[in-house]
């Protein structure tokens, strides 16, 4: 009877080729992208409804009719102040754990430290602060709230999804996602919320892990918000079409100088919000006192000067007020010392938000204001515009985030250029001060957090493993879709007893594969270590000289669990996940 040959005998050719595309489409593939085409809209939209809430609360329903009040009873401000931040004082001391952990330094320091995680429990009292904090006239805005509640839905989000393959480190993924769909929805500014959320954690890096998921999710928050409040920009510039020579060297000194002010105010900034945290008084008092000197500031402006200006509360509309009418130069400094003035005492003592608006704001002043008087030109738009950009970049080291913020909020695309050079001149000049005291310089390797580490939540548990028995041709056909990977367990009776390496099937000609078993070529050397070992051990045994390629990861009956590699201890600690699951083999 006839032997029917398989079809991979049949046609060796076709075989091959078939290995090769499942080998390419396997590559191609590896990470697993498609997922965030479902996950990433569900965040989006739940993100835009927040934000699309809190905009009305804040800044329809609560901040104009106050506005209005405070302009015509400027007594009114300091006590309006007071009891706001009494208010948000009490809510975070009494209903969260931590009063002083909160808004954007609290997404930062989850991304770092806490592998993504945000815990849900304070999440309606800390927005219930912010709403205090800022809809009662705190010199902040809304993208503190925006960027905590899309990014703490973002961690929750996480939790939910398991069943969809998502990863351990996806939380931190997620995090940053819902962050920049918030701040996309508050500012609608979809590449803005992209830029910030990937620049946010870093003075001289991205996250560029999160760059599909984080567009995705930008986008359909955008989308969310605009169905409810439209596409118009933020602001309205009439941005010229042309700029001259001379208008960008006039845009590098005034990039030095608000580059040398945001220096100086985030160093104030940062010593002030560490008196704050160790003062040894109820944190509702501190938020008190902070409101009654952010209120101080307020009645001291518009007691100065007549008009619609006013350097406290969310303040949007300021922007207009300062393009659009006429102001002196001394007016408009005035208004931007005050508006830094007031956002420190309402953020320094503990005010739930962050200071991008107050930030562009004062860069707005001080650029009109450079323009009227140092400049003396008709472009204002263009001078305020460079302001915003260089105040961004300098007070939290964001300069990407900076341009495209002033390109898409203002409609001002024609200013990208000069705004790309104030933002990079203030960014150098203010050199490592940044507001954010929870942004590293870059993404690097913490060594010392591998004490908290084990092997079991770092190890590849999918192992492509050779049987002792095999042939050698046995094996290549085996791993012949992964050509390039260095070395594989080899298993006897389910114990581990050694490794073959790819470089050692050149110790047999081709012709003698299918004689040779693979126990003959293996080496038995091996270093197994257990799942619950620390990985600072298993990095000294693989970083040793002559150290093997990796660590075979067994139970006390020798069953084999997994494998570690450098590789693998790098990526567990860049993912700040000691519980990766992500399947990968080391490359040569």
């Amino acid at each position: 009877m006839p032997t029917v040959k398989a079809a991979s005998d049949r046609y060796p050719k076709l075989h091959r080729y078939m290995s090769l595309v499942r080998s390419d489409l396997t590559e191609t593939y590896s990470r697993d992208l498609h997922k965030w085409l479902i996950i990433a809209p569900i965040l989006g939209v739940i993100t835009g409804l927040l934000i699309t809430l809190l905009v009305k609360v804040i800044l329809v329903w609560m901040w104009p009719p106050l506005l209005h009040y405070y302009l015509a009873h400027r007594i009114a401000i300091i006590p309006g102040l007071i009891l706001g931040f009494a208010v948000a004082g009490l809510i975070m001391q009494y209903l969260t754990p931590d009063p002083d952990e909160h808004s954007t330094e609290e997404i930062i320091r989850s991304y770092h430290e806490h592998q993504g995680r945000v815990s849900m429990k304070s999440f309606v009292p800390k927005l219930l602060a912010a709403i205090a904090t800022v809809g009662m006239g705190g010199s902040a805005a809304l993208e503190g709230p925006s960027i905590y509640g899309g990014g703490a839905l973002g961690s929750w989000l996480w939790t939910k999804l398991r069943k969809l393959r998502i990863e351990p480190r996806d939380r931190r993924i997620m995090l940053i996602s819902g962050a920049a769909a918030g701040m996309s929805a508050v500012f609608r500014a979809p590449l803005t919320g992209i830029v910030f959320a990937l620049e946010m954690p870093y003075k001289d890096d991205l996250a560029h892990e999160a760059l599909l998921p984080s567009l995705i999710a930008s986008v359909v928050s955008y989308a969310t918000m605009a169905a409810f409040v439209g596409t118009t920009a933020l602001f309205d510039f009439a941005s010229g079409t042309a700029y001259t020579r001379r208008d960008l060297l006039w845009s590098v000194l005034l990039g030095a100088i608000c580059g040398l002010i945001t220096m100086v105010f985030d160093i104030t900034f940062r010593r002030a919000r560490r008196f704050s945290i160790q003062a040894k008084i109820p944190h509702w008092i501190k938020m008190a006192i902070g409101g009654l000197l952010t209120g101080v500031c307020g009645l001291i402006f518009v007691s100065a000067y007549k008009g619609g200006l006013i350097p406290i509360g969310p303040n949007y509309e300021a922007v207009q007020i300062i393009l659009q009418q006429a102001h002196s130069s001394l007016e408009l400094t005035i208004f931007g010392v005050m508006k830094l003035a007031a956002t420190l005492c309402s953020l320094g003592v503990g005010g739930v938000s962050a200071a991008f608006v107050p930030l562009f704001l004062s860069g707005s002043s001080f650029g009109v204001a450079f323009a009227q008087s140092i400049a003396r030109s008709p472009s204002v738009d263009l001078f305020a515009a460079v302001g915003m950009a260089a105040f961004i970049a300098g007070g939290y080291k964001t300069p990407l985030t900076a341009v495209v913020f002033v390109a898409e909020a203002t409609g001002g695309h024609a200013y990208i250029v000069p705004t790309l050079i104030g933002a990079a001149v203030a960014y150098a000049v203010s050199g490592e001060a940044s507001m954010s005291g929870d942004q590293r310089l870059h993404e690097g390797v913490r060594i010392a957090e591998l004490s908290n580490l084990v092997i079991g939540g770092a190890m590849q548990k999918r192992v492509i493993s050779a049987q002792a028995h095999w042939s050698i041709g046995e094996f290549v056909e085996t791993i012949r879709a992964r050509v390039g990977h260095t070395a594989y367990p080899v298993v006897e009776n389910g114990r581990v007893v050694g490794t073959i390496a790819s470089v050692s099937l050149g110790t047999v000609p081709p012709e003698s594969w299918d004689r040779v078993a693979v126990r003959d070529i293996m080496d038995r050397e091996i270093e197994i270590v257990a799942p619950e070992a620390e990985l600072q051990g298993a990095l000294r045994l693989l970083m040793a000289p002559h150290g093997p390629h990796m660590l075979i990861v067994a139970s006390e009956q020798d069953r084999l669990e997994g494998i570690v590699t450098k590789t693998d201890i790098l990526s567990a600690l860049n993912a700040g996940s000691a519980n990766s699951d992500a399947i990968h083999i080391e490359q040569a």
